[in-house]
C-alpha cells in the first residue's frame, strides 16, 4: 500500500473530519441509502459476536464531496446494544460525527482489504472495517474508498 492510502486507511480518528478537510471548499454531504432492520451477513455478525440470523440495525451511506461520492459505508448495529440510541433519526448526518463526540470511545483493530466489501457494488482500491464500542453499545463499520475518491485527490492507484 502507498504512503498516501496508509494515511487514509490506518487513519483512527474521524473519517468525516478528514473528508471534510480533503475536500477543502467542496460541500460535504452524506447520502443516506439504506437504513432498516435486517439480518447481517455472516462475518458481520461474527465481527460482533452475534448469533446467526440476529436481527441488527442496518444503515448504508454513500459520503459525498459535491455530490460526488467518496466512501461507501455500512454501519451494523445489534439491537439489544442500542440501549435508547435513536440513530434511525441520524438521516443524512454522520455516524461517525456522534461516535467520535463519545469520551469513551473504544476502536477495535482495523481489518483491511482490496477486495470489495459484501453491499453496495463499489469500485475502489481499498476497504476497511473496525468495531466501535461506547459502554455497551457496539457497531460495525465498514468503509469503501472509491475510484473517485483516488481520481480527485490525485492517490495512486493502490
Amino acid at each position: 500500500m502507498s504512503p498516501d492510502w496508509w494515511r487514509w486507511v490506518a487513519s483512527r480518528d474521524s473519517l468525516t473530519a478528514r473528508l471534510i478537510a480533503a475536500g477543502g471548499p467542496r460541500a460535504f454531504r452524506v447520502r443516506l441509502l439504506d437504513q432498516r432492520l435486517g439480518r447481517p451477513h455472516r462475518d458481520e455478525a461474527l465481527a460482533l459476536g452475534l448469533p446467526q440470523r440476529r436481527l441488527a440495525w442496518l444503515r448504508e451511506v454513500a459520503l459525498c464531496l459535491d455530490e460526488r461520492p467518496w466512501v461507501m459505508a455500512r454501519s451494523v448495529v445489534p439491537l439489544d446494544g442500542l440501549h435508547g440510541q435513536r440513530l434511525d433519526r441520524l438521516g443524512e448526518r454522520s455516524l461517525g460525527h456522534w461516535l467520535f463526540r463519545q469520551p469513551d470511545l473504544v476502536r477495535g483493530p482495523l481489518e483491511v482489504t482490496a477486495d470489495p466489501l459484501p453491499f453496495q457494488a463499489a469500485d475502489g482500491p481499498w476497504a476497511r472495517r473496525s468495531v466501535f464500542r461506547h459502554r455497551r453499545f457496539a457497531v460495525l463499520v465498514q468503509e469503501s474508498f472509491l475510484a473517485t475518491m483516488m481520481d480527485d485527490l490525485e492517490l495512486p492507484s493502490r
